[in-house]
């Protein structure tokens, strides 16, 4: 083996020092950054080293991997370009000349390891590529240089542009689509295990690839693979989630940026969370329907009815648009109905009134509301017409389109059933025993107590 001492040493040479093989893996002035076989690194001086006596050039069998595109195919040809582009200019900083220097080329005297130090050739190389339009500052130079010593070109590549790698590894694409094909038919079908969709997938494979054209994986490999396509779907969990899930907006969703009162109001209904006595005398269901405002959170309006119909959306918006004090013979039922109801007052009589006539009139401007039946019926809408508001129906399935009504209703759950007689609870797990044999409060008792309860405490208490 020839021993060699050139006056440079080059990224990628293989050495021989003290008994043990090294490859250059970076150049800093006059040291040379070593690494072993298991990628052990050192830093040592390259008049020290050259002086060693067991020191000798092996060869450059490595090089290609430190200054060529070799680790680059992989990559979008952009990204390769300016990796290279990077790797160009460090080598020049590092030791004076550019891997692509003609032999015999001079070193520029600001690149001149001899004459300047690390600092002031990254200065200089900040200020040559400013001035090639890259805006580039003498601490971005010291950071490439620094990864570019400790990985080579690799350590330099832009990984933002670089594609990234795949969460699903090396699955056929085939077994990709089919599992996704049988998470999206559970959407709207009931729960059911892994292992039936397990099944369904290689069902799926067989009908459009032929029978054991596309082999299916293990069944630990299944489920890796399985857990990471429906992650966030609830394909095993409450069926009701998963709906949920699917019904939400795709992509980029925004609500309308509301700024006055009655610009933006929405409308629906929901069954409420309590038994009442109805007409018969029979325990029984009924639905609250409200009002409220986008803009104030403000609640215009509550009925409470056996089932909602067309007639009484339109009542809501005649409630809502009229004062308490201005309907007529309102205050002589009020003074009526303290001798029956069936709880104490929140409100003396004088403050009810008070608090009545203080409640806030709004008049809409733009009604959002859902498909059902009572919202675009023929009579909701003539009652629109009437009163000039936008009508705006939700796409189906669409709830998040209108939150604020689904939430201001949810809170008239927990704030007022719970507190009233024949309280079922929000789910049959959260219901008691023997509820319908509590004295159970009347639809006109209730509706009363509610219309008490909005203007003493919940809009007192702001929004939901």
């Amino acid at each position: 083996m020839k021993s060699a001492r050139p006056g440079q040493l080059r990224l990628g040479d293989r050495i021989r020092f003290q008994k043990h093989t090294y490859t250059v893996v970076g150049l800093t002035g006059m040291r040379v950054r070593l690494a072993d076989a298991q990628g052990i690194g050192m830093l040592v001086d390259q008049v020290h080293l050259q002086s060693a006596e067991d020191f000798t050039v092996l060869g450059a069998g490595n090089r290609t991997a430190l200054g060529s595109a070799a680790l680059l195919d992989t990559l979008p040809r952009p990204v390769a370009e300016r990796a290279l582009w990077w790797q160009r200019h460090l080598v020049e900083l590092l030791t004076g000349l550019p891997p692509d220097a003609p032999a015999g080329s001079g070193v520029k005297p600001e690149y001149d390891p001899a004459c300047r130090s690390l600092a002031e050739r990254e200065r200089a190389k900040a200020a040559e590529l400013t001035a090639l339009g890259e805006e580039v500052t003498s601490r971005t130079v010291k950071r490439k240089r620094q990864q570019y010593e400790a990985g080579g070109i690799a350590a330099v590549v832009d990984r933002r542009l670089a594609p990234h790698a795949s969460l699903l590894g090396r699955a056929d694409p085939r077994l990709v689509a089919a599992i996704r094909q049988a998470i999206s038919e559970s959407v709207s079908a009931s729960t059911r295990t892994i292992e039936y969709a397990r099944w369904r997938t290689e069902r799926i494979l067989d009908a459009e690839h032929g029978q054991g054209a596309v082999g299916m994986p293990s069944r630990a490999t299944f489920y890796r693979l399985f857990d990471k396509l429906s992650h966030g779907v609830h394909v095993t969990g409450s069926a009701r989630t998963r709906r949920s899930l699917a019904d939400q907006p795709e992509g980029p969703f925004r609500y309308e940026s509301v700024a006055a009162p009655g610009e933006l109001m929405q409308i629906d209904s929901t069954p409420l969370d309590v038994l009442v006595r109805l007409d018969e005398g029979v325990p029984g269901r009924v639905e609250l329907t409200g009002l409220v405002d986008v803009a104030t959170r403000t609640i215009a309006a509550a009925v409470v009815r056996p089932t909602t119909k067309s007639v009484d959306a339109s009542l809501l918006l005649a409630r809502a648009l009229t004062p308490e004090p201005m309907r007529p013979g309102w205050a002589q039922a009020l003074a009526m109905s303290r001798s029956v109801l069936p709880h104490r007052r929140l409100l003396s009589l004088d403050e009810r009134l008070e608090h009545a006539a203080a409640r806030p009139v709004i008049i809409p401007e733009t009604i959002v509301c859902d498909r059902g039946k009572a919202f675009i019926s023929d009579n909701f809408r003539a009652a629109c017409r009437t009163l000039e508001i936008t009508f705006q129906p939700c796409h189906p399935r669409s709830p998040a389109e209108k939150p604020h009504i689904e939430r201001t209703l949810e809170s008239v759950a927990t704030l007022f059933c719970q507190f009233i007689p024949g309280y079922l609870g929000r789910t049959a797990e959260h219901r008691g025993r023997g509820v319908e044999d509590e004295p159970l409060w009347s639809m006109l008792e209730i509706q009363e107590f509610l219309d008490e309860w909005l203007v003493a405490k919940f809009t007192d208490r702001g929004s939901p």
